[in-house]
């Protein structure tokens, strides 16, 4: 049964096929279409919960287009893939430009051909046959712990990020041009009760720059936030073309001899915004100001490779490992951090 496949990890993205799955009827064939009873409430369901959707479909893309909208569901569909080639080229296609891992992707369809297509490159989709639509609001994986503003506009801000990629691409001069242009702002709070929601999702969906890939829940992130040997650090990032939302998390231990990082996440969104050590610098001025030498906790996952450049980056270096876990030390002689000039920072301790 499709629902019990889909219990061990969370799908950020539902790529669907058009003919005899989001339409009854085929395109090309010309004829009176339909959408699928239901489909029109699991598309909006699922973007309110803040999984993102595409398409994967061998179709004509402009009359596709027109009739997906005629429907009045073409909005929720970011990066549609309609060609004649394979799903599964549309699936990498899909993945690589949202900037999500294969494995966080389902893929409906009611051709069985087609599933299996996609499943003998990468395994690690979720293939759903169409007749299943009407199970996919319940499945495990399709149901987040938590629904938070972030997660509720995740669409408008892949759209935003799109609208800042080609004006990139399009931009004439040097890259730090292109970013001061953008007027960002860096936000770094003590974490409130009310963004426990937000820190508990990016916990779980952050997966290539978290340094520890460990997850919390909600009421140890409270208890935390709290307690007096702690800093549980969030943050965000606005621009002209709008908000990023809170796209970082840290949590730092203030031990009597050392502060030693236990978590430091970032969001892939802003990994191109040149912005990513931030957070981490902001860290390290706090432990020079309470005169503590400063620790990291890093465990590689396998996917997580670029949080550790960004902790040697800073001149950190390591003082114990086992296996896949080590312990990062900053020098007390490395120089002070700074911000990038292109980047107003903003902090409320």
């Amino acid at each position: 049964m499709t629902v019990e496949i889909c219990t061990t990890r969370q799908v950020k993205c539902v790529v669907w096929d058009l003919d005899e799955t989001l339409f009854e009827g085929v395109l090309l064939e010309g004829g009176a279409l339909r959408l699928r009873d239901g489909v029109a409430v699991v598309v909006k369901e699922l973007d309110r919960r803040g999984i993102l959707q595409s398409v994967a479909s061998r179709n004509d893309h402009d009359h596709a287009i027109e009739r997906l909208e005629s429907f009045g569901i073409s909005e929720y569909f970011l990066f549609p893939q309609i060609h004649f080639g394979n799903k599964s080229e549309s699936i990498q296609i899909i993945a690589k430009t949202l900037n999500i891992g294969i494995d966080t992707l389902a893929f409906v369809d009611d051709q069985a051909f087609e599933r299996d297509e996609v499943s003998s490159l990468f395994p690690e989709v979720l293939c759903i046959d169409a007749a299943d639509i009407g199970t996919i609001l319940e499945m495990a994986c399709m149901m987040p712990r938590f629904v938070t503003e972030d997660s509720a506009n995740r669409r408008r801000m892949y759209i935003d990020d799109n609208e800042r990629a080609v004006a990139e691409e399009h931009f004439e001069g040097p890259r730090e041009e292109f970013l001061s242009g953008l007027n960002m702002r860096f936000s770094i709070n003590l974490a409130r009760q009310d963004d426990l929601k937000r820190a508990v999702e990016l916990t779980e969906r952050t997966n290539q720059l978290n340094a520890t890939g460990r997850t919390y829940g909600y009421d140890e992130l409270d208890e935390l936030r709290t307690s007096p040997g702690h800093l549980l650090y969030i943050c965000s990032l606005d621009d002209r073309y709008g908000s990023y939302g809170r796209i970082g998390l840290a949590l730092v231990e203030k031990g009597e001899s050392a502060w030693t990082i236990r978590l430091l996440l970032m969001s892939c969104r802003v990994m191109s915004r040149g912005v990513g050590a931030i957070l981490l610098n902001h860290i390290i001025r706090k432990s020079r100001e309470a005169h503590k030498p400063l620790h990291a906790d890093f465990v590689e996952t396998g996917r997580n490779r670029m949080m550790y450049v960004t902790y040697r980056f800073t001149g950190m270096r390591e003082i114990e490992r086992t296996g896949d876990v080590c312990l990062l030390e900053l020098p007390e002689d490395s120089p002070a951090p700074g911000f990038p000039d292109y980047v107003e920072v903003l902090t409320d301790d």
